[in-house]
This record gives C-alpha cells, sequence and structure tokens, in this order.
C-alpha cells in the first residue's frame, strides 16, 4: 500500500519547521528518518494531512560536550554516527554499547538519534538506555522550550509528552558518576530484530562498595521503558554480590514487570528472560565499576 496524500514541507531551519509545526497544529507530522514513519504511513496506520521534512536543518545534527562532563546529541543525529562517535565512546559508554544492537547498518544510517525516542516503540532500545542515563531532553514549539527528564517524556505506548506544536530538538546524556557502571543485553530471534525482551543497568557504589544508586530498566515487557522500582530500591545500601543479584533478578522478573504474550513469547518465557537478563547486566556493571 501507498500513503494517502498529504502536503508536504522540507524547511531549511528549526524556526522554519516550528513555524509550520504551529501554523497546523494537530494536522502536520514531523519526518525525521523516516524508519518508522513511512512505512506506518504506507500502512495507513498513521495519515498524516502534512508532513514537515527535518532532513535539511543542519543545527538540529550534532554531538557535544556539556560543560559537566556529559554530551549533547541533536535530535536529528543519525544513529550511526552516534555510534562511531568517539566523544560517545568516551562519555556515554553505554550508548555506545547499545547502538549496534539497534536495527541493521542500513537502517541506522537514515535513522536519527530522536526519531528513535519521539516514536517510543515499547521494544526500542534507546528510551530504556535514556532513561538509565537520567537524560534530559529539550522540546521547543515557536515560542519557545522546556526541558524534562527520560522519566517524565515516556507516557504510554507510542505516547510522548511531546506536545502537537512542538519537535525534540536535543537530548542531554549527564555524565556518569565515579565507581559507576554500566550494561545492556537484549535477546531476540534473529541479531537486528525487535527485541522479545531487553535490559540495561546503570550502578554506582560509594566508597565502601556499598550500592549507592541502581538503574535497571527494561524494555518491551511493557507499554515503554519499564524502571525496576522494587529492585532499584532494595538494592541500595547492600553488598551486590551473586547471591544478592540472583535474589534481585527474580524481583525484577516477577514484581517489577507486568509482560504480555503475542506470537513471538508467552508471558512466563519474558520473565525468564527478564530473570537472566536482569542478572547479566547487574553482574556485568558492577564488574565495570
Amino acid at each position: 500500500m501507498k500513503p494517502p496524500s498529504f502536503e508536504y514541507y522540507a524547511p531549511a531551519t528549526l524556526a522554519e519547521a516550528l513555524s509550520y509545526m504551529n501554523d497546523y497544529v494537530g494536522e502536520a507530522k514531523p519526518l525525521a528518518g523516516g524508519q518508522s514513519l513511512i512505512p506506518t504511513m504506507n500502512f495507513r496506520l498513521a495519515q498524516p494531512e502534512i508532513l514537515v521534512d527535518l532532513n535539511a536543518i543542519a543545527e538540529l545534527n550534532y554531538i557535544r560536550p556539556t560543560t559537566d562532563g556529559g554530551v549533547s546529541i541533536g535530535a536529528m543525529t543519525r544513529q550511526r554516527q552516534v555510534e562511531r562517535d568517539p566523544l560517545i565512546a568516551q562519555s556515554a559508554p553505554l550508548v555506545h554499547q547499545t547502538m549496534p544492537f539497534i536495527a541493521h547498518p542500513q537502517i541506522r544510517n537514515r535513522g536519527t538519534f530522536g526519531g528513535s525516542l519521539a516514536h517510543a516503540d515499547p521494544a526500542s532500545e534507546l528510551p530504556a538506555v535514556t532513561t538509565a542515563l537520567g537524560a534530559r531532553f529539550r522540546l521547543q514549539n515557536a515560542t519557545g522550550s522546556r526541558w524534562i527528564t527520560a522519566d517524565e517524556f515516556f507516557i504510554d505506548l507510542f505516547e510522548t509528552a511531546i506536545q502537537p506544536d512542538e519537535l525534540l530538538v536535543e537530548i542531554t546524556l549527564p555524565p556518569m558518576p565515579a565507581r559507576t557502571g554500566y550494561a545492556f543485553r537484549e535477546v531476540s530471534r534473529r541479531h537486528g530484530d525487535y527485541a522479545l525482551v531487553g535490559a540495561t543497568a546503570v550502578i554506582t557504589l560509594n566508597e565502601a562498595g556499598l550500592c549507592q544508586q541502581a538503574k535497571l530498566v527494561f524494555f518491551s515487557v511493557g507499554p515503554g521503558p519499564v524502571i525496576a522500582h522494587e529492585t532499584n530500591a532494595a538494592l541500595v545500601g547492600q553488598k551486590l554480590t551473586a547471591e544478592v543479584i540472583q535474589a534481585a533478578a527474580e524481583t525484577a522478573s516477577t514484581i517489577d514487570i507486568d509482560p504480555q504474550s503475542d506470537i513471538h513469547a508467552t508471558v512466563a518465557f519474558r520473565r525468564h528472560l527478564a530473570k537472566s537478563l536482569a542478572r547479566q547486566v547487574l553482574s556485568e556493571a558492577v564488574r565495570r565499576v
């Protein structure tokens, strides 16, 4: 199938794009890499009346260090660029580790960092990773901008806090604290397929070697990135031995998530994968400290 007819605009500046989003509020849909939007339009699952193509807006394509040691990524930065960037590898190693798991190189050549986040697919890697890292997102409309955290950004299935007249323009990843380790794992039928279950963890230990902060986040087990709140709280103050991590993985897979069955996996299998992946990412994150 092919999409129904629509009006097409290709602004060269962010201000021009935001003007279109304001003039056609509720009717306009931004086009980033198009790796998700175009297929849904072809199947007529999405039928925007106005398409605002952001690909000519050079000011949204960048990777920059922040003054506090973190990194800022323009929303239109290609995923392949993020994957290969030395600053990302140094300042955001969890993102660097994650990028090769996103689809295939041909997809990452066109897909954008911000587009994947704005699409908010529950099986997508970047929403979970940015949530685990405590990322902040800058949303902008024709009159101003606002910052929100990743926890606030993802609301429900394919739903974010972006308002109809807004665009996601920037993602900022904070620097990792001292004595912090990270890990990412997913299980899919084939490399590049959507994950059956995925997990990521960021662990910070204090000087005594006890857990100071834990952020275990799952994906493909709920309507968005799923934070393992019970598990994260239980880990704080503990020495993360193999026994403690095993118990945490059990809690995460039975209490913190509520997966659904589909044609790819049953609830029981997803819980089994979640338990195994939680143990793996927590153990790996502790080793990296």
